[in-house]
């Protein structure tokens, strides 16, 4: 099909994120998906976050600043099943290498079959002739192909936001086979990294028989997918914007004033077992065994607001970490100095950005990572005369394109030491050269470069990729 200049797109994701004004903190994702609707006249579809007592596909329509959201209640077993069951406890820790922790249930399994099923009889009547699909991440892997079964012929792309197992890994799954094959009901299928898109097609061409043309496109019986990496960015303007703002300069300050001298060291992530926070604290402590002469030069600032909190791996990774930082505190902490700040809550953008500014070092150290945007706003969040030391995972998606980090392994607690004494040390120059080839990269592929870059195949337009160039100079 044609890319139609008068095409809507419609955004189906988990869940929905209305406008929130010039006031609201909102993540990137959500910046780059209201401005797509709002350029291309869209919807954005989803669960609304709520249960009901019965589903009866009724939708919630609201109009914000240009963009309109649709959203449906999901009934408690649907919630259990489908969210917190297939999508949390089966799909999550697989993808990202734990199988340790992967439940595989049928309950499960059939629970997200069923929701993605409602999804799609809710929202097949929204989709008009001409309209162009993007469905978002693992939640609605089938829901493609149960809208070709409702007679959906649009142009339609999927986007994975979490890594694609070995297919080794993935051949844990119950039906992986079946579950993989309804992807290609989808024409353009996206994923951050080379190592996530080429272990998708290993998966696809030695289990499932498919072929792939010297282009990528991907075959299997009638269907010809196009399959690519498409590293998503940050709103990098806005966010260096944030991180001069006023209310971002106060906590800078704050920050400085409560450092007293110290290097601060940040970190933060959602409060997840994929996030290597275990292990972040345990090469932090082996520092400290290390240098005792650091000890109360620096403190570690952990982040770590609460997610999934019915899911008992996340019950159990909290308890974990509660007693790690207390036994850490406990054992290193002095009258005037507490070696780690282990703070479970969420902070606007703004706050994040004066607290990235004033860190010596951020800490980005997942055991497993689709991306990590985290890894990009501390970069852009520095300042260009002075700036802070990245240490980032090897095992991040952001690694591929990071190169000029201090690349660790997560699961080495010495490497971990190590690098943290060497971003302590670094020179200036040395720490502006880093960073000024950071920013490079994250500037050039910023958030509205992937949205344009994946639009671009799913649209067949041309001239996306300049129009973003001309909003990014705007």
């Amino acid at each position: 099909m044609e890319f139609d200049p008068m095409s809507r797109l419609i955004v189906i994701s988990n869940r929905v994120s209305a406008p929130k004004g010039q006031s609201g903190a909102q993540g990137g994702l959500a910046v780059a998906f209201q401005a797509a609707l709002r350029e291309y006249r869209g919807i954005w579809f989803g669960w609304s976050g709520e249960p009901t007592d019965e589903f009866t596909g009724q939708i919630n329509f609201q109009r914000s600043e240009g963009v309109t959201t649709a959203t449906v209640d999901l009934e408690a077993q649907d919630i259990d099943e489908y969210y917190n069951g297939y999508a949390n406890r089966t799909l999550w820790p697989l993808f990202h290498y734990r199988i340790d922790l992967a439940e595989f249930e049928r309950g499960f399994e059939d629970g997200y079959q069923r929701v993605n099923e409602r999804f799609a009889d809710t929202v097949r009547p929204l989709i008009e002739q001409d309209d162009v699909v993007w469905v978002q991440d693992y939640h609605m892997i089938p829901l493609g192909h149960e809208l070709r079964k409702r007679g959906c012929n649009n142009r339609m792309g999927f986007f994975l936001h979490i890594p694609w197992p070995p297919r080794r890994l993935l051949s844990s799954l119950p039906h992986a086979a079946e579950l993989v094959t309804t992807l290609l009901a989808y024409d353009v299928i996206g994923f951050h990294t080379d190592e996530w898109l080429e272990a998708f097609r290993d998966y696809v061409t030695l289990d499932l028989g498919a072929t792939m043309s010297e282009d990528g496109t991907i075959h299997l019986g009638d269907r010809s997918v196009k399959a690519i990496a498409c590293p998503i960015g940050i709103d990098t303007k806005e966010f260096v914007e944030a991180a001069t703002s006023t209310s971002a300069r106060l906590t800078y300050r704050r920050m400085r004033d409560s450092a007293d001298g110290r290097d601060l060291i940040v970190g933060v992530d959602r409060l997840d077992y994929s996030k290597g926070l275990e292990e972040r604290f345990l090469g932090y402590e082996r520092f400290l065994v290390d240098h005792p002469e650091q000890r109360k030069e620096v403190f570690l600032l952990q982040i770590a607001p609460p997610s999934r909190g019915e899911v008992g791996s996340y019950q159990r990774i909290r308890a974990t970490l509660d007693a790690l930082s207390g036994r850490i505190n406990g054992a290193y902490a002095d009258i005037d100095w507490v070696p780690i700040r282990y703070v479970n809550q969420g902070f606007p953008r703004h706050v994040l950005a004066g607290i990235y500014r004033a860190a010596r070092i951020g800490l980005v150290t997942p055991l497993r990572d689709g991306m990590n945007l985290v890894a990009k706003e501390y970069v852009a969040a520095q300042d260009p005369e002075d700036p802070g030391v990245l240490i980032l995972s090897r095992f991040a998606g952001a690694a591929e394109q990071m190169k000029d980090a201090v690349l660790v392994n997560p699961y080495s607690a010495e490497e971990m030491s190590d690098a943290i004494v060497q971003a302590l040390a670094m020179p200036k120059d040395e720490r502006i050269r880093r960073w000024r080839a950071l920013m490079d990269g994250i500037e050039e592929k910023d958030v509205l470069w992937w949205r344009r870059r994946f639009t671009q195949e799913l649209m067949g337009d041309d001239d996306s990729l300049a129009v973003a160039e001309q909003d990014k100079g705007a």
